[in-house]
């Protein structure tokens, strides 16, 4: 583990991030399918270590995907106790671009449901390299139409749904928050970014005077996007919607709570975007924690800094979703 990373970890994740890493091994996106394998593996064990959330009723649904494209599975999570209509937000799931999926998701959109009293519909959206952009962000778009098309039905109200993510979930929420408010077909009132993935410049290899990030890295970061846009990041003519840092022109978003540790890759773009939406005169809520590393609340879940992590998460929800 870089020592200078670890020396700003926050005290309670030091031992378990140590052993943690000390028992992985390095990512190797070469092999994506075994990459795919032990990421699976790593979340389903994290899983296994989570408590059992009642109250939610859960199902899934094969709903039309972008045109000329398969159907998109989506998997709709609801309160057992919920007024007629409810608000709705629209999950997506991180991985880099690359790796993930709605099961993974489980125990986290369990909770948005009770926490923000809400319906909550996660996206199995199509990955890369195998599926580049737009294939994902049109997989999510699809399923945010879907659900605002649909939302009698579901019992959802249509004037209160919301996006969000985390890591490249949350990079795809953004880009979609900027492409609904560009096509005019739905309207979003939230969107909720945890730790984003959202520029594609931020591609600084490791050094003594850059040190690497833990559990999602500069090399890692490197190959997430370029299997995202399929050419090597960094470069010119990437779309806004793509990566959403690019965008010139962020009036007129949604309101958005970002939330980041300070030792995350992520942290400075982060940081960054929430600056200029508030210039742009965006509601902006952010949150960065010191000593966090990326995905630091999932990792090590007890931990005084992550309960104040996901707590923070859950009250905003609630106060978006409930104003």
């Amino acid at each position: 583990m870089n020592l200078a990373i670890s020396e700003r970890l926050d005290p309670e994740l030091k031992g378990p991030i140590k052993a943690m890493l000390s028992q992985m091994p390095p990512n190797n996106f070469n092999d994506l399918p075994a990459a795919r394998a032990a990421s699976k593996k790593m979340t389903a064990a994290m899983k296994s270590q989570m408590p059992a959330i009642p109250g939610i009723t859960a199902e899934d649904r094969a709903i039309p995907g972008p045109k000329d494209a398969p159907e998109v599975t989506v998997r709709i999570y609801r309160p057992e106790k919920r007024p007629k209509l409810s608000p709705a937000l629209l999950w997506i799931h991180g991985g880099g671009y690359m790796l993930g999926d709605i099961e993974g998701e489980d125990f986290t959109t369990k909770q948005f449901a009770l926490a923000g009293e809400c319906t909550v519909v996660s996206v199995e959206y199509r990955l890369a390299p195998e599926h580049p952009y737009p294939a994902p962000l049109e997989d999510c778009y699809a399923a945010l139409k879907w659900l605002s098309t649909h939302a009698g039905e579901l019992g959802v109200d249509r004037s209160r749904i919301a996006i969000g993510g985390a890591s490249a979930g949350g990079g795809l929420a953004a880009g979609l928050a900027l492409l609904t408010r560009d096509r005019e077909e739905v309207k979003v009132m939230f969107q909720l970014l945890i730790y984003p993935m959202i520029n594609d410049c931020n591609i600084q290899p490791a050094s003594e005077t850059l040190p690497d990030a833990l559990f999602w890295t500069r090399e890692s970061n490197l190959m997430g996007w370029r299997s995202y846009l399929g050419s090597k990041p960094g470069g010119k003519g990437v779309s806004c919607y793509a990566s959403a840092y690019r965008a010139s022109n962020l009036a007129g978003l949604p309101p958005a709570y970002i939330a980041t540790g300070d030792i995350d890759l992520f942290a400075q773009e982060d940081i960054e975007y929430a600056r200029r939406l508030i210039a742009a005169g965006v509601p902006t809520e952010l949150h960065v924690y010191p000593g966090g590393c990326h995905a630091f609340d999932m990792l090590v879940p007890n931990a005084d800094v992550s309960k104040r992590f996901t707590a923070d998460i859950h009250r905003a929800l609630k106060r978006a979703m409930h104003p």
